[in-house]
């Protein structure tokens, strides 16, 4: 049988591979993965699961890789269009929340089954979206500042620093907010801190699998970058 951990690292290439394609159909496929990711983390962070003998929820790897999502937007078409991607990606975890709880107004049928298991995964959903609503607000709107602050501060070089000590401290700051809404009076306090301290290091894991993808973003430009890098150079040359 294959470990938790084994497990958990195939599912984080699998999932920034996801951003990573997206990334080469272009900036509106980038806006459709981090809508998709963020109502699967939502729903996914209900499943408690052990990495390293620690607690640990099943939507970190998801959930981090929305940052890499907002960095490549930053990267290649500037702070305006992340700030709308954080927004979008916003509306979106607020859409699943409004939805979930409407369809659960809904009288089941005599032969339904499934409906019991439906009110256990929903009924824990306005809570874990309140929470990462304003865990998400948060930390993204950081994330994306402190991306152009380290992108100055740097004149452009050093793409990993910039990429990862934006999202190591914005990735602090959504553990912390997350955990507080969505689990203190839920679980113990020993398993609230736990799990912080497991979701941040998880994330800052998939942080660091991330930063190779982000360079392999440079080989892979998207069509609408390279014709408007093309139509640059030829109105240049003209």
């Amino acid at each position: 049988m294959i470990s938790n951990e084994i497990l958990f690292f195939l599912w984080t290439l699998v999932v920034i591979g996801g951003v990573l394609a997206a990334f080469r159909n272009g900036r509106t496929a980038l806006y459709g993965v981090i809508g998709v990711y963020i109502i699967l983390a939502n729903i996914f962070v209900t499943k408690q699961i052990t990495l390293f003998g620690l607690a640990a929820t099943g939507g970190n790897a998801l959930y981090g890789s929305i940052f890499l999502a907002t960095d490549l937007l930053s990267e290649y078409w500037g702070k305006r269009e992340a700030r709308r991607a954080v927004w979008f990606g916003w509306v979106c975890a607020l859409g699943y929340l409004v939805a979930s709880q409407a369809f659960l107004l809904f009288t089941p049928s005599r032969d339904d089954f499934v409906d019991p298991a439906m009110r256990t995964l929903f009924s824990l959903t306005p809570r874990i979206i309140l929470g990462s609503l304003a865990a998400y607000l948060a930390s993204q709107t950081h994330d994306v500042w402190a991306f152009h602050f380290w992108k100055t501060r740097t004149r452009g070089r050093h793409l990993w620093l910039r990429n990862n000590a934006s999202t190591w401290v914005s990735q602090a700051i959504d553990t912390v907010i997350f955990s507080t809404v969505a689990f203190v009076g839920v679980f113990p306090g020993v398993v609230v801190v736990q799990i912080m301290i497991t979701t941040y290091f998880l994330k800052v894991i998939v942080a660091a699998v991330d930063t190779p993808f982000i360079y392999l973003s440079r080989r892979i430009k998207p069509r609408e970058l390279s014709e408007a890098a093309a139509a640059g150079a030829g109105e240049g040359t003209a």
